[in-house]
């Protein structure tokens, strides 16, 4: 889902200069990367903490199996939110309408995220979380650091999501096969892993050519958050399908 981004042209220049804001100041882009990260860590703690319940409060994991709906009404939420903050720019941009939608967007993937991985062992689980911290963390420094500029593969990093997408379903169709699984997520974790690359870079802005405007701190924050969550849930199929 973190091809929500390209729906359209909002924050982004040619010569990935910011039109309305200075990006190039360095206070400036401090100051948003610094907003984007404090985001970003308050909806992973959020997301830990009910994939924590799931795992170690069984009472919690009866109340849910037994009350199907709420699956279905954080699924809705889940949706619901992640459009209107992906084409509406005054929901994403106007406080505090924009720390609502992603508030409840958190609760809500992080519910589902709790459901999905109450079926693992809290070992499989516990090492999933370890391996993406590990991942993750290497490849943001890698971004920093690099004078590679990831921002132009926009177009490839889209087909290269569709070409996953068409593999999944065909595999739902196909009988169960190990090998299968772990192709496919591995090929997840490795687009989600250049996607983490790609909106780092857009989130740095400088010598890169597309930048995100400073007012998109929230969506700058759910495009990493959705990076790092999906990386999350394909290793740890990758682990389950190991096992």
């Amino acid at each position: 889902m973190a091809q929500t981004q390209y729906g359209g042209p909002i924050g982004f220049s040619e010569d990935g200069v910011d039109h309305h804001f200075d990006f190039t100041e360095a206070t400036i882009r401090r100051g948003f990367i610094r907003k984007v990260y404090a985001i970003l860590m308050c909806q992973l703690l959020v997301t830990m903490g009910a994939i924590a319940l799931f795992l170690f409060h069984e009472p919690t994991k009866l109340f849910v199996a037994r009350n199907s709906y709420l699956f279905w009404i954080a699924l809705a939420v889940l949706i619901v939110t992640l459009i209107a903050m992906a084409c509406c720019t005054n929901v994403r941009r106007t406080a505090p309408m924009n720390f609502i939608f992603l508030t409840l967007f958190t609760v809500a993937q992080s519910f589902l995220l709790g459901v999905a991985t109450s079926v693992y062992d809290v070992s499989e689980v516990m090492m999933a979380v370890g391996i993406t911290a590990a991942v993750c963390l290497g490849l943001t420094l890698f971004a920093f650091q690099t004078k590679w500029d990831f921002t132009m593969m926009g177009g490839a990093l889209v087909a290269l999501t569709m070409v996953l997408l068409v593999f999944g379903l065909i595999a739902i169709f196909l009988p169960a096969n190990r090998i299968i699984t772990l192709v496919y997520a591995s090929a997840g974790v490795l687009i989600f892993s250049m996607y983490l690359v790609y909106d780092t870079q857009l989130m740095m802005g400088g010598k890169h050519k597309y930048s995100i405007s400073p007012e998109e701190y929230i969506f700058a924050a759910l495009n990493l958050y959705l990076d790092i969550i999906n990386i999350f849930l394909y290793i740890l199929t990758i682990i389950g399908a190991s096992k």
